[in-house]
């Protein structure tokens, strides 16, 4: 159930003008995803840069739609106030919201031991139960808070009318494991969830009668439909989870979590690894006097690619910690993603609408 390419339906390049447009390409990653909110943050301050289109999954879409639903609410300002929203409210759910803003936490501080080392039992039991039960056994209602999250915190009517810019929501077709596209003028709630569907917490979400798990097994994110689909030719990856790790892990936990991050980068790296062959193969045989015959080629050739991530900052955390939603949690992330952006832009900047600052994986690793 592949979404076919639509590389007609690309918009025509703007006239130069005081603008930079860009693509994002916004990963998933869970709570980590407050990372990205910090790094979407630093960028709509910067009034150079105009978002042409988004392409996002899991909490990359839901970035996604904050964003888009606050730009038509209050422009820039709009989109970081919904942003925060959300956020904000995805901490409100967590279960231990109360005891981290409560006279304990004002007392000892989120990030002492002993408030921790309470905490941790009830955890520690939270994702043993999400380990031994699928969500059909011990979520038989099919509850899942971020509906409501997603409801009260953003307007699709908005989302879907938005024209400031393009949204694209990765989906994994659990039928045929092929990544399907959800695209702005119909998405909705479901869409976004099944984008973030995890299939050991939750059950799989129907979409006009087919079943969508986290679109990161086929695409996180996809990038191919910014660069047939959006007038942009610079396009920045906002990274979650790290390329490397150094050390090997050992210990049963650690290496379910090191084996999720490697599934979760396999597909950005295969479609990566694409455009790169398609550069080459462009290089290698030049750039012809007329017109590329595939407009597709063309659009690559053009692309300039860049990215903007932490692994310093982001890997003494774990996959394990993108479960917590704790507040103070969320805002450490925030911070880090503020800090990652305004130093990618004091440093590479400039280079926007000039050349690309992210270097292409090998095609071959043999």
């Amino acid at each position: 159930m592949a979404t076919p390419p639509r590389a007609s339906a690309r918009p025509p390049k703007r006239a130069p003008g005081t603008h930079l447009l860009i693509d994002l390409a916004l990963q998933g990653g869970g709570s980590h995803g407050a990372f990205t909110w910090g790094v979407l943050d630093r960028l709509l301050d910067d009034e150079r840069l105009e978002i042409s289109g988004i392409s996002g999954t899991s909490a990359g879409a839901m970035n996604a739609v904050a964003l888009a639903a606050g730009l038509m609410e209050g422009g820039r300002v709009g989109a970081q106030a919904c942003l925060a929203r959300f956020w904000k409210s995805v901490a409100e759910s967590s279960s231990f919201h109360h005891l981290e803003t409560g006279p304990l936490g004002a007392l000892f501080g989120t990030q002492n031991p002993w408030l921790q080392a309470a905490m941790a039992p009830w955890q520690t039991a939270a994702k043993y139960v999400g380990g031994q039960f699928s969500p059909y056994q011990f979520n038989p209602l099919n509850l899942n808070p971020l509906r409501k999250i997603l409801e009260d915190t953003v307007n699709f009517e908005h989302v879907r009318a938005c024209h400031r810019t393009q949204l694209f929501i990765a989906a994994t077709h659990v039928a045929t494991g092929e990544l399907h596209v959800f695209r702005q003028d119909e998405l909705t709630a479901d869409m976004v969830l099944a984008s973030a569907c995890m299939p050991l917490l939750f059950q799989a979400v129907m979409v006009k009668g087919e079943a969508y798990w986290d679109g990161g097994y086929a695409g996180n994110p996809t990038l191919m439909p910014l660069i047939s689909e959006t007038p942009a030719d610079d396009l920045m990856l906002v990274q979650i989870n790290p390329d490397r790790r150094d050390r090997i892990p050992t210990q049963a936990s650690d290496i379910l979590d090191r084996a999720s991050e490697v599934t979760f980068n396999a597909s950005l790296l295969k479609e990566l690894r694409t455009i790169g062959l398609i550069k080459e193969l462009l290089n290698d045989a030049g750039r012809p006097d007329t017109s590329f015959q595939r407009p597709l080629f063309r659009r690559v050739d053009d692309l300039r690619l860049h990215k903007i991530s932490a692994e310093a900052e982001l890997s003494p955390f774990g996959a394990s910690s993108k479960t917590e939603t704790g507040w103070s949690f969320l805002s450490q992330l925030h911070g880090i993603g503020r800090r990652a952006a305004d130093d990618w832009l004091h440093e590479h900047g400039k280079h926007l609408g000039q050349r690309s600052t992210y270097a292409l994986p090998e095609v071959y690793t043999g």
